[in-house]
């Protein structure tokens, strides 16, 4: 997908609003829609360059609306490497969302875990990643406006967003642990 079709998908996606932040909803979380209070809902189909979900109990959907009192965009169901996209596809939309003008973004994940402590279904923030998937985020021509050619990867997570989410998991009585992902 080239810059031009994100700039044509986000123009095409600002007339529904104009969301301070974007959530996916990744796999176990699809139930987490209906604490969206949803306006507008799109398929993946409905939406240029977006790709389909085809991973189980990935719903497809764009919702645009409000979580709390903040305006959201929030994928119901997200797109894996394993579905056969490559990487530049599988994040067409977070591509998309920046030209928006979002510069908020929380995804969630099922993932499973080498520490013997986590249960399943135990709720992890993660503070910084890995990647040993053979493909590099770097390659290829750079876009100046979506952020600089070599990005500071010594805070690759918002330290200010990360305590926000330590104080709501308190406030809740929600064990919240942390860690790094790695793909």
């Amino acid at each position: 997908m080239t810059s031009e079709a994100e700039r044509h998908t986000a123009a095409r996606l600002a007339r529904l609003g104009r969301p301070e932040a974007a959530v996916i909803l990744g796999t176990g979380l699809g139930c987490m829609e209906q604490a969206v209070t949803a306006r507008t809902s799109l398929s993946y189909e409905e939406i240029p360059g977006f790709p389909r979900s085809t991973a189980p109990a990935h719903a497809g959907r764009l919702l645009f609306g409000t979580l709390g009192t903040t305006p959201v965009v929030a994928m119901s169901g997200r797109f894996h490497l394993y579905e056969g996209y490559s990487p530049r596809e599988a994040t067409f939309p977070i591509r998309v969302f920046a030209r928006m003008g979002i510069k908020r973004l929380l995804i969630s994940c099922a993932a499973g875990g080498l520490r013997k402590d986590l249960a399943p279904g135990s709720a992890m923030l993660i503070t910084d990643h890995i990647n040993f998937s053979g493909a590099n985020p770097l390659v290829g021509p750079n876009d100046d406006t979506l952020g600089p050619r070599f990005p500071d990867m010594t805070a690759p997570y918002s330290p200010a967003l990360a305590q926000k989410a330590r104080t709501c998991a308190q406030d809740l009585k929600v064990s919240l642990d942390e860690g790094s992902m790695s793909r």
